[in-house]
Order: structure tokens, then sequence, then C-alpha cells
């Protein structure tokens, strides 16, 4: 593909991307230009690894919380229990967090937490003319968000068949502006970038989930069409090509905190140990961002970590897709090529499992070499 037809496929890309986030509509079959190209293969190697993470999602099967309580003279917003999509939802639920403290009768506000929903939620505060502190046990890189895949595509984020109605509205909003939000903050200053995903099968995909054909926000999956095995480079029986946004974690929440501090913000180190802690703050409406700490926080007994393990391997700058097959995924920053994911419910623990580690190792090398084999 020529440089010129690279830019020609770029800008129709962006502009279908636009149309898709008004109109609703889906891209349904691959132009012939926009024919996958040759890939460069990964080099899934355990002597290439330079570490490995361990990260605990905070998940309700019913889905996350927003929502509004008062405690004595407090107002307190709750925005937690994002599961996989907390990055990817993160605008959002901090929008509808917003929404929920309008009527709270002050402008001052703490917001618990400094992963991406807390540090985002603040943000979306202050532009709305609020003064803000955050608080925060974990500050980055120290937090949850740091050790995330962190693409936009949200990910076990509620158990199918346990939601309401009216959690289900309030997700297709959040998934929406949040996407919109996003599109506003690519570039290199908060490391978010388009990328093409490839997602492969040995059998027909689902019709749900976020890309499924029943879902609400399948249109939020930009030029998201079938591909043919002749047509995808992996060579798997069934494929998909869409684009998403990747966000680089470390790059992006250094950005948030800065945003913060630039518009007047503070940003404190403080952990609390129960509520009554929280209830001593000076500012009237209190947001909690606290993920997994809001179950002993504020006694939801429902939320249950999910926790996920990485193996992120040497930077390759010449891999600049996205591979997804089955619950293993190939992100490519610029920090390294993350090699996920461990998927168990009710752990707590932040140890390596090295038979994991080898597991996802093994995985990703039978996908590459597959596509070095077409």
């Amino acid at each position: 593909m020529t440089g010129a037809s690279d830019r020609r496929s770029v800008l129709k890309l962006l502009g279908m991307a636009a149309l898709g986030a008004g109109s609703g509509c889906v891209v349904r079959r691959m132009d012939v230009q926009d024919s996958p190209r040759r890939l460069a293969p990964v080099l899934v190697r355990s002597d290439r690894i330079i570490r490995t993470v361990v990260g605990l999602r905070p998940f309700r099967p019913s889905g996350f919380v927003v929502r509004k309580e008062l405690r004595g003279d407090k107002t307190i917003v709750h925005n937690y229990g994002h599961g996989g999509g907390g990055v990817t939802l993160s605008w959002g639920t901090a929008a509808l967090a917003q929404d929920e403290a309008a009527g709270a009768g002050s402008r001052r506000a703490a917001v618990l937490g400094a992963g991406a929903v807390g540090l985002a939620t603040a943000v979306t505060f202050q532009r709305a003319g609020w003064d803000v502190t955050v608080y925060a046990k974990d500050l980055p890189p120290h937090t949850t968000s740091n050790v995330a895949g962190a693409q936009w595509s949200p990910s076990e984020v509620f158990e199918t068949g346990a939601t309401t109605a009216a959690f289900d509205d309030q997700y297709v909003r959040a998934c929406r502006i949040s996407y919109r939000r996003f599109q506003d903050l690519v570039g290199d200053r908060f490391g978010v970038r388009w990328i093409e995903n490839f997602e492969l099968s040995d059998a027909a995909f689902s019709n749900r989930g976020s890309r499924g054909s029943a879902s609400a926000i399948r249109d939020l999956y930009p030029a998201l069409t079938d591909l043919t095995p002749e047509e995808n480079p992996f060579g798997s029986p069934f494929g998909r090509r869409f684009f998403t946004m990747l966000i680089e974690p470390a790059i992006y929440l250094d950005a948030l905190v800065e945003e913060i501090l630039l518009h007047g913000g503070r940003v404190e180190a403080r952990d609390f140990a129960s509520a009554d802690d929280i209830l001593e703050l000076p500012e009237p409406v209190v947001v909690n961002c606290t993920g997994l700490g809001s179950r002993a926080l504020f006694g939801d007994d429902e939320l249950v970590p999910i926790q996920g393990q990485l193996s992120i391997l040497l930077p390759q700058p010449e891999v600049d897709y996205i591979a997804l097959a089955g619950e293993l995924y190939m992100f490519p920053r610029r920090d390294g090529i993350l090699l996920g994911s461990t998927y168990r419910i009710g752990a707590w623990d932040l140890d390596v499992d090295l038979r994991a580690q080898d597991r996802i190792l093994a995985g990703h090398r039978e996908v590459f070499d597959r596509l070095k084999a077409r």
C-alpha cells in the first residue's frame, strides 16, 4: 500500500468513525483498498519478557454503580465497579456522576481514587466549574489502571442476564460519552491512538458481546467487517477486522494528573480506613471512585475482584495492530508488547503465576506461528 493510499484509508476511517458515532451506521464490508495488509509477527519468546504484572478488576455481576446518597451533611456520589472496562467507561461514568452531583448546592468536591475513573471524574468536574481535590491511597504509576491493557472496548463489565433495563441504558450512554471523549484525546500528549484489530476464532462469532449483531454499541467499532479465511492474515476459519483506540496508561494517567494540577486542582495521597474518615473531609460533595475499596468502605458485598495477569515483551515498533483470539490478546504499546490474560474471579492475591505465564506465551506463540505461515 502506498503512502498516499495509507492517508486516504486513514481519512476514510476517521470519516466513518464520525458517522458511526453520530448516526449508528456500521460498515458491513471492506472495500478492496482496505484489504488486510501484511502484518509483522510478534516475537513470542520467554527471553523477551521484561516484566509480568497482576491486577485486580473491580467487578459486579449487575454492573457498575453510579448513584447518589446522603450521609449527614455530605452528598456522596458513587462511581465504581467497572470490571475490565474502567479505562473504557471512565469519561462516560464521570459525566453520569457529575449529573448526580448537579443538585448538591456546592461546587467543592473530593474525588476518592486516582485510577482512570477517579482522574477522569476529577477532570470532568473541573471542566464544569468545580473546585476539586483528589484523595487516593495510590497515585500513578502505582494504580490498578497502570497495569490495564487499556484498549477502548468495554470488557467484563457485567454478567449477561444480571443487569436491569435502567443499568443497560446507563451503560450504553456511558459507552457513547466515553467513546466520543477519547477521540478528543487522540495524540501524543495523552498517549491515545487509533489502531487496527484482528479478532480470530475457530467457531462462528456469537451475536452477544459489545461487537455482536445484537449489541447496542456495535457501531462504536468502525470499519467492522467479517473476513474470509483467505482475507484473514492469521488464516483462522472465522475472523473480524475493526478499529478501536488504544490508550497507553503510563502516558495517559500522568497527563490527567497534570491536567488536574494545571487547572487548580489538588492531589493528595491519603488512605481511608472507614466511611467515617471520609465524612470528615472538608468538601461537601464526595465522589467515590475507589474501585474494589468500595467493598470495605461502603459495604458492597457484590463487588469482587477478577484477577488478570499480563506479560510484557520487549517493544516492537513494527507491530501496529491488535490481535484477539478467545481470551488471549496482544496490544502493541511503546513500553512493550502486552500479552494477556488470565481471568480468576474472587482471587485477591497479586502473585505472578509462572504456569499461567507459560500458558499465555504458548497461546500467543501459536497465534503468531499461524501468521508467519501465511
